[in-house]
């Protein structure tokens, strides 16, 4: 996570035209231009090239807050890993969650061995701030030797059926990328993914659960809470 927050200041849009563009693009499966194209029927003339630094330069600031909103982790924690094809090259995308299914961390790597799984390891713990009762894997290798080093006082359970959390949690990443047709570089996955892992479950509100009211009322406490974020980005720059 980044360690200072963005300036508003400078840009000749408000902050509700900025967040709203941000919010339509980690929200929704829509590349800029349509984003650009939402924004015109609104009567704002906003190019998709400004959409895109938008939302690399607030995405992640966004995110930050969120997560920091959020609960402490469970203290069960299920890690995955997936490949992803980004420039053509095959890379894996790192993804750990608690048993609510909220992601911990995620990281893309090269590889899938033990130095990648270390790394990966080390990253979410700096992350988290929290220690496991328990990890939850797969039967790859790499975990066994990196949960050994990294924190073997830990219980490890490495069984397929036991991970369907993790695996499940990708799935909206597979359906985003596709839409985007591929990532173009691993910094840009990384940048995207990041964010992406935190704005969109910040609006789901398991809506097969809840009353029309209800789910109506919730959204809005949840609104509430993305505009008090997104306006005090920098309390002293101006919009």
């Amino acid at each position: 996570m980044e360690s200072t927050s963005p300036s508003y200041k400078g840009h000749r849009y408000p902050v509700e035209i900025i967040s709203h563009c941000v919010w339509l693009y980690f929200r929704f499966p829509l590349p800029f231009r349509e984003v650009e194209e939402l924004m015109l029927q609104r009567g704002v003339i906003v190019s998709h090239e400004t959409v895109r630094r938008w939302c690399r330069k607030f995405g992640q600031a966004y995110a930050n807050g969120l997560r920091r909103r959020r609960p402490r982790p469970g203290d069960k924690w299920h890690l995955d890993e997936v490949f992803t094809k980004i420039n053509g090259e095959q890379k894996y995308l790192w993804r750990a969650v608690d048993q609510d299914g909220n992601v911990l961390d995620i990281l893309v790597q090269n590889r899938r061995d033990k130095g990648a799984a270390r790394r990966f390891f080390r990253k979410l713990l700096k992350t988290t701030r929290a220690v496991p009762r328990v990890i939850v894997t797969d039967k790859l290798r790499s975990y066994d030797a990196a949960h050994r080093e990294i924190m073997p006082s830990i219980e490890h359970r490495s069984h397929k059926g036991l991970n369907n959390r993790a695996e499940n949690s990708h799935q909206p990443t597979r359906q985003r990328e596709r839409a985007m047709k591929g990532f173009r570089s691993v910094g840009g996955a990384q940048r995207f993914l990041s964010a992406f892992s935190d704005i969109p479950p910040h609006f789901r509100t398991r809506r097969h659960l809840r009353t029309a009211a209800e789910h109506r009322f919730e959204m809005t406490i949840r609104f509430t809470i993305w505009d008090h974020i997104t306006e005090n980005i920098d309390p002293t720059a101006a919009a």
